[in-house]
């Protein structure tokens, strides 16, 4: 992780595409995390099967394919890295994606983002740990905006690790979601993946919540 903090800096979103043009991306696995897959193919959550999702912080879209393809979801990606939103274009052209689901990507910062309608299902795997931790309260105020009523937010939290005053990525834990989130969301689901990659276990928890 010090590669990838010399060169993102904290407060400065755009040197994101820095590091995605020098290949330090160590969040990204060259696949979708299995704890998704784990969550969506399990019968504990009854996520919606037409609609929309959303992918915020998505890299190379394999999330977002995931998620088109597992719940017939019209899926967006966004990332404010272009270079993260063209490798992720160019992923979804070798891809058949069975109908009706969708994926489109696009450059963009999330706090800024303001579509015309809401979401069903939303899933962060570490774009809350890659933001200042002063911005986590501006975060919980666009989820509670973007998502549907009824809808879900999939939560992947990682890299749990010892305090830390530094980052990206910075210190988390599930509390520091729910302190943001507040009474808009309830959690219907915390617990340790039954599947993780291997420098992911130990790390993780999948974490759901439910928009009221």
């Amino acid at each position: 992780m010090d590669q990838l903090r010399q060169i993102v800096k904290s407060g400065e979103p755009s040197t994101w595409d820095n590091a995605w043009r020098a290949n330090v991306t160590p969040w990204d696995a060259g696949e979708f995390q299995p704890p998704l897959r784990e969550v969506v193919e399990s019968s504990d959550i009854d996520f919606a099967r037409h609609g929309r999702a959303l992918v915020p912080g998505c890299g190379m879209g394999y999330d977002a394919i995931y998620l088109a393809s597992a719940l017939n979801l019209k899926a967006l990606g966004v990332d404010i890295s272009e270079t993260a939103i063209g490798r992720a274009r160019a992923n979804l052209v070798s891809i058949n994606i069975p109908p009706p689901g969708e994926v489109s990507f696009e450059t963009g910062d999330f706090f800024n983002f303001k579509p015309e309608e809401k979401f069903d299902v939303v899933y962060d795997y570490t774009f809350f740990v890659a933001i200042p931790p002063k911005r986590r309260v501006e975060w919980g105020q666009q989820m509670i905006s973007l998502i549907n009523s009824g809808g879900y937010l999939i939560t992947l939290v990682w890299p749990i690790e010892p305090p830390s005053e530094v980052g990206p990525p910075f210190f988390v834990r599930v509390e520091h979601y729910q302190e943001v989130l507040g009474e808009a969301f309830e959690k219907v689901l915390d617990k340790v993946p039954e599947t993780s990659l291997p420098r992911h276990v130990g790390k993780e928890r999948i974490v759901v919540w439910k928009r009221v």
